[in-house]
């Protein structure tokens, strides 16, 4: 792991991924590590910032339409820079990633999901972390479902819907209810 501190965005590092490739990432904030996975649109640095004023949040440049196993690599790079305990949250295919990387067996504290991509059952059934799906209240019904589903097939996760939210939801309307979770115990 390489950092470098900057004054306007935080810390900034590169891990090496298992098959060598260097990820960047940046750090915002002290406190708890939190890394985010963005989903296609790349649109976390918002809520990195709201929530760095109680965590310490990491973002990182995710690959794009790589392998979901290399990115899963990815992944535990980060999570291995964010420091052990790490939670995660996911928006869109990053929740998606997130729970892949739960499933795989990457040391995660608690996972947090909005309306992610589908992942198998099977896969889910092997996530034991706490988890927190959300969705958007204004999101298409079938989304809404989605989400309630995969809480179902989750052995340890609730969900919460956003009033008012749609598929890309406001930053400092998320932000306050991944906090409330996060300070949750993790028995």
């Amino acid at each position: 792991m390489d950092e470098v501190s900057t004054m306007l965005s935080g810390v900034r590092g590169r891990v090496v991924s298992r098959d060598g490739t260097e990820i960047a990432y940046e750090r915002y904030g002290k406190g708890r590590a939190v890394v985010l996975v963005d989903g296609a649109d790349g649109s976390g640095r918002a809520l990195a910032g709201l929530l760095a004023r109680r965590f310490s949040v990491v973002t990182y440049e995710r690959r794009g339409t790589g392998a979901v196993e290399r990115e899963i690599e990815d992944l535990a790079a980060v999570l291995a820079a964010a420091g052990p305990g790490a939670a995660v949250h996911g928006t869109e295919t990053g929740g998606g990633l997130a729970l892949a990387g739960a499933a795989a067996g990457l040391p995660m504290g608690a996972v947090s999901v909005y309306e992610p991509e589908p992942l198998a059952d099977g896969l889910l059934r092997t996530v034991h972390a706490r988890v927190l799906v959300v969705d958007g209240g204004a999101s298409p019904a079938a989304t809404r479902r989605a989400a309630r589903a995969l809480t179902a097939a989750l052995p340890r996760a609730r969900h919460r819907t956003l009033t008012g939210q749609t598929h890309e939801p406001a930053p400092h309307v998320l932000a306050p209810v991944l906090e409330e979770f996060l300070d949750e115990p993790s028995a």
